[in-house]
């Protein structure tokens, strides 16, 4: 099957949320990375919950929540001013220097490319900005339109839906296995960009094809349009 379109995760993906740690320790010396690490990952538990029990609340606020949580678990006290400030970061997350160079070279592909994000669009609208990526994008798909997060089927339908083709002609590219496995479970061909060199999850599944930064990525898609 020919690919027709791909589609990215935003965060840790593209934009490297672990960038946060940079303002993190400006305002907690010592404490960023472990500040920017725990909020990741109580936002992903949030978001997951949220689905499950059909309590969908816009992704600022799930982030916003597990950064008060965060906040308290580390016993720094969670003032407003603080809060803004962290959370106005995400409007200004760095992008990984292999993702831009990668985006520009499949923009050249002359494929069409979008973001399926857990993110509200003005989060995505926002940092895409800030990055000055906006022309590489034909979508920006936020699962707000759906109220599920991933790995929700309703969040991945938006994929298809978006470029009128098969799910199965577009390469969906996620640097979290679990996001890269629940695509796979809808139906793409998902491509796991495995940055920190992780175990493959254990849930019956597996990306279409595997790689270590998004410069892979590019010689999957340049040995696929090859071999039409």
């Amino acid at each position: 099957m020919s690919l027709k379109a791909i589609v990215f995760d935003a965060y840790g993906t593209i934009f490297d949320v672990l960038s946060i740690a940079t303002l993190g320790d400006r305002l907690f010396p010592g404490k960023g990375v472990e500040l920017s690490a725990l909020w990741r990952v109580k936002q992903v538990d949030y978001a997951r919950i949220r689905t499950l029990s059909d309590r969908y609340e816009s992704f600022s606020k799930v982030t916003r929540d597990a950064l008060t949580y965060t906040l308290h678990a580390m016993d720094l006290a969670p003032d407003e001013a603080t809060v803004e400030a962290l959370m106005a970061e995400y409007d200004r997350l760095a992008v990984f220097e292999d993702s831009a160079d990668a985006l520009l070279a499949l923009k050249a592909s002359g494929l069409p490319l979008a973001i399926l994000s857990n993110g509200d669009p003005p989060m995505l609208e926002a940092v895409v900005s800030n990055n000055r990526l906006g022309g590489v994008f034909d979508h920006l798909l936020s699962v707000e339109s759906v109220g599920r997060f991933k790995t929700a089927p309703e969040a991945y339908e938006l994929g298809p839906k978006a470029f009128g083709c098969a799910v199965d002609e577009i390469l969906f590219v996620s640097s979290n296995g679990w996001d890269a496995c629940g695509a796979a479970w809808y139906g793409y061909c998902s491509f796991w960009v495995n940055r920190a060199g992780m175990p493959l999850e254990q849930l019956g599944v597996s990306p279409a094809a595997t790689g270590r930064d998004m410069h892979d990525v590019v010689g999957y898609v340049r040995a696929r349009i090859a071999s039409r």
